[in-house]
């Protein structure tokens, strides 16, 4: 059976790109604003929500609030805008939004925004599912402690997966429009889990900086595609809005009890700081910025540098490596560099 998808936007054209790009794929329908959404989602169960921020009468967001704040309600909802505004992003995810998507966006975004939702709201459900599961049991049955911890520990960690599982395909969604193959992602999570095991981190960090490190740039979900895919140097005003997606990957990542997560936003928050205190978003310095952070900042420029660019060529491994040696405590921590450049193998 198709999933239900209810595209709610006051503009006919969009409405119409949207459902060419769903049918296929989902049940569509459509609502023009948000009273009309509310009958529509009167008439019969919906799955996703593809909700225009900027409504007539009720915006988007006072819907997705009032909706989402009912307790017995499984939507999901990704927000549409056509405003470069990363604040809104931030308002969008911190209501329950599961996606953010810039008009006019891609086929292959929407598609993959889409899916990503839907599927976050099945594994959510299904850890909703297992906490009935375990309260049903605990009056009516007196289960055993032991049963207990395993109900409940299968309910946690199908909640942490559904979460790691979202923003990692977030993540890898932000990599394809920056024209980087997911390849970088796992290249990052080897880099600085070799740097981390080399400079003798806990081993708990080590076996976690993996996965951590690769959701390092999810908040370039909010970047619109003419910025990020620009060829040419950016104008001020637009590197500044690059440099946002430091602090809107921390909100998207923030407030989770998974470790994973936890380093995961204090990587995306300071991996572009430098030593010398010249970086962003806080200019933070030396060892103000966490080890993490320092590990991944080495690890994102030497893949970035030998790698091709929308806006450049790969450089050569000896040409890449001379430009960092030269950041050497401006840029980069001196410990970690060195680590990296004497000791690290470079994956294919």
């Amino acid at each position: 059976m198709l999933s239900r998808v209810l595209v709610v936007d006051d503009e006919h054209a969009a409405r119409s790109v949207a459902g060419r790009i769903l049918h296929a794929h989902y049940e569509v329908q459509f609502a023009a604003d948000a009273t009309e959404a509310r009958s529509k989602l009167m008439g019969g169960p919906v799955d996703l929500l593809l909700c225009d921020i900027h409504l007539p009468g009720e915006s988007g967001m006072e819907l997705i609030k009032s909706l989402l704040a009912r307790d017995d309600d499984d939507l999901a909802v990704v927000m549409v805008t056509g405003e470069d505004n990363p604040g809104l992003a931030d308002r969008a995810f911190e209501l329950g939004a599961y996606g953010y998507l810039v008009k006019p966006y891609r086929r292959g975004d929407l598609l993959i925004t889409v899916s990503n939702a839907l599927r976050r709201r099945q594994l959510e459900q299904q850890s909703r599912a297992y906490q009935r599961e375990l309260e049903e049991d605990v009056i009516t049955k007196s289960l055993e402690t032991e049963h207990v911890r395993q109900l409940l520990r299968r309910s946690e960690e199908s909640l942490e997966r559904s979460r790691l599982e979202t923003v990692h395909k977030l993540s890898l969604a932000v990599e394809m429009r920056d024209q980087v193959t997911g390849l970088h992602l796992s290249r990052m999570g080897a880099y600085c889990e070799e740097i981390a095991r080399r400079m003798h981190l806990p081993e708990e960090e080590c076996d976690v900086i993996s996965l951590a490190a690769q959701m390092h740039d999810v908040g370039k979900v909010a970047i619109p595609d003419r910025i990020l895919l620009k060829p040419g140097a950016l104008t001020e005003e637009e590197r500044a809005q690059v440099e946002t997606h430091a602090e809107v990957g921390r909100q998207i990542l923030r407030g989770s009890e998974s470790p994973i997560l936890q380093l995961a936003e204090c990587i995306a928050w300071t991996h572009h700081e430098w030593v010398d205190g010249s970086g962003y978003p806080r200019g933070l310095e030396g060892d103000e910025i966490p080890i993490h952070g320092r590990i991944a900042a080495v690890a994102d420029v030497y893949d970035a540098l030998t790698r091709d660019r929308p806006y450049r060529e790969a450089l050569p491994e000896a040409e890449a490596t001379a430009l960092m040696a030269a950041g050497r405590g401006t840029q980069f921590d001196p410990e970690v560099l060195d680590v990296f450049m004497h000791a690290v193998p470079v994956p294919a």
